[in-house]
């Protein structure tokens, strides 16, 4: 009997180590255009996942799109989600210090327009992407990016929410979010010298003025860039990682996910 169990068994177990093996973490860059601008995005999904799935736009930090922001897509891929990485810079165009981050950075926040319509430019490449459910697509960014989705958002785009991971809360036309379909999530360092209180006391006046349903959760004693250990760890700079924030911040998300992607 024994002997007939193994030989039963032994195929079973082959074939399921043969689907292991072959389902995996899959991810590529992809070159898209936005006018005559070429872009070089990040593309992850894993696909042990079974057809169509909700999909996640990421926005990198200022200094574009990096090796941080495609961890975060493979962290998404894995959690079962179609997630795209934009590049709002150019292909190419990856700043490696404060001074020129600040520059490419400064051309996208001096003119909001260009910023929405780069990012949109990202968003129909995910919507298209074969995989994705475009009925269920949320954008999430971090520092830079985190502004950039809440300008996406402000735009009116057909997203069912974004989430600003201690991202500028600044815009030049409040008035625009009247435009937003989107649910917003905001997770903040509570002492963020870059984005000091009357930038959140006017985010918040914004958003209740026009009835968006949004959310913004406070960390205390959490400064800039408290997702990114790049950002080392002394609070005091203005930008440091912080632990505990960062995987606060992570499960916000991931609820928030959960409420907008229920059947």
């Amino acid at each position: 009997m024994k002997v007939l169990l193994a030989t039963l068994v032994a195929p079973v177990a082959s074939v399921l180590m043969a689907i292991a093996a072959q389902a995996e973490l899959k991810t590529q860059l992809v070159d898209y255009k936005h006018g005559s601008a070429i872009l070089e995005g990040y593309l992850a999904y894993d696909d042990s996942f079974q057809g169509n799935r909700p999909g996640v736009l990421i926005v990198h930090e200022w200094t574009g799109l990096g090796t941080y922001v495609k961890e975060r897509a493979e962290q998404l891929a894995k959690l079962g989600y179609v997630a795209f990485a934009v590049d709002m810079y150019g292909k190419g165009i990856r700043p490696d210090n404060p001074k020129d981050a600040a520059a490419q950075a400064g051309i996208y926040r001096k003119d909001r327009k260009l910023m929405r319509d780069r990012v949109t430019a990202g968003l129909s490449v995910l919507q298209k992407n074969p995989l994705t459910n475009a009925e269920k697509i949320a954008a999430i960014g971090y520092c830079f990016g985190g502004g950039t989705v809440l300008e996406l958002a402000r735009s009116g785009a057909p997203v069912a929410g974004v989430v600003s991971f201690h991202g500028n809360l600044d815009t030049p036309n409040p008035a625009d979010a009247r435009n937003i379909k989107a649910k917003v999530l905001v997770l903040h360092g509570a002492i963020d010298p870059y984005v000091p209180p009357e930038q959140v006391a006017a985010f918040k006046k914004e958003m209740n003025n026009a009835q968006v349903d949004w959310q913004l959760i406070s960390y205390g004693g959490v400064v800039h860039s408290f997702t990114n250990p790049e950002a080392g760890n002394d609070p005091s700079k203005g930008s440091a990682y912080n632990a505990t924030a960062d995987r606060r911040s992570f499960a916000a998300m991931q609820q928030f996910f959960n409420e907008l992607f229920q059947p």
